[in-house]
């Protein structure tokens, strides 16, 4: 990998030569600006306001703008000679727990490699410091023409540099978060915890840029002659009104989607119609128990209208005489 930087790291009195190189690359595709008649590549030229000529690269240096707009000359020599102890140096100023680095402070990524044999024994020191302590190191350094905060931690057997954004880079939350008094209920929480468990975790390796991989395939299409593949239906969106049957389709969607719990999800639905097959049936035993009551009450009915017939026989039968 070619190095983008050469100096040393500043270990107490340690020093160690290093080379910094990027530790990540970008793989977006890139896209040439085109005049849309006819196809002709759109080049920028650089011309002198006061020569009104164009001018080229050896001839094009840096100035800085005052208040008052005039231009004061700066030089690759001036900023050589800046009164920088982390000009050509990584300089370690404290080790700390990696936690207490805010990941909004992150910044660009580098390797650190040791720059010849000397090095890399004190390399390894560092190294293997950092590894027992489980702590990172915070440096400052000087690049692109200003001072920075770094991050060194180890990774495999190198030693890692994240560029940090100093403190005051970084903006507050205020005003992000919605206005107060939105309460979220247990079940709710439950659900949400219910739905983060069913997706799990993910290996990042697994994962890849489809936006990439669908320009890739307009481009081989254009360049095919062939028409390029049409976007699928965007899904119909809508308002979600009811968050927790939203967080329930949610947990069901995740579950048939992995086939974890397609029997339970089954079962689950199966459970409704059955109460409602209960409720029906406790519906027509009522009338059911109505029937025996009239039946009764018309029993009652027969029997008192049995005792009034007796006792009127009784009355109007004529009494024996004795002998």
């Amino acid at each position: 990998m070619r190095s983008i930087w050469n100096g040393a790291i500043s270990f107490g009195l340690v020093s160690i030569p290093i080379k910094l190189v990027n530790a990540t690359e970008s793989h977006s595709i890139s896209f040439r600006q085109i005049h849309t008649e006819d196809g002709g590549r759109i080049r920028y030229r650089k011309f002198c306001e006061l020569e009104d000529r164009e001018v080229t690269q050896a001839e094009i240096g840096k100035g800085y703008e005052d208040a008052d707009g005039s231009i004061i000359p700066i030089t690759d020599e001036d900023l050589s000679r800046l009164p920088l102890p982390t000009a050509k140096t990584i300089e370690i100023v404290a080790f700390v727990p990696a936690d207490r680095i805010d990941p909004l402070q992150m910044d660009a990524a580098y390797y650190l490699a040791a720059s010849g044999a000397p090095a890399a024994k004190p390399y390894t020191l560092l190294r293997e410091a950092l590894k027992r302590s489980n702590r990172v190191a915070i440096a400052k350094y000087a690049l692109r023409g200003r001072e920075r905060l770094g991050m060194l931690r180890v990774v495999g057997d190198a030693i890692a540099m994240h560029g940090l954004l100093w403190p005051d880079e970084v903006r507050s939350p205020e005003g992000v978060a919605p206005d107060a008094g939105v309460t979220v209920r247990d079940k709710e929480l439950d659900l949400a915890d219910a739905l983060m468990d069913t997706l799990g975790e993910v290996d990042l390796d697994d994962l890849h840029d489809e936006y990439r991989d669908a320009v890739e395939e307009v481009i081989a299409a254009k360049v095919a002659g062939h028409a390029p593949p049409e976007a699928p239906e965007p899904a119909a969106g809508g308002k979600v009104l009811d968050l927790m049957a939203a967080l329930e389709n949610s947990v069901r969607a995740a579950q048939e989607s992995r086939g974890e719990t397609a029997g339970a999800t089954a079962a689950a639905e199966k459970k409704t119609p059955a109460k409602k097959t209960a409720a029906k049936s406790a519906a027509k035993k009522t009338p059911a128990k109505k029937t025996p009551a009239k039946a009764t009450a018309k029993s009652t009915a027969k029997k008192a209208t049995t005792k009034k017939t007796a006792a009127s026989a009784k009355k109007t039968a004529p009494r024996k005489r004795s002998a």
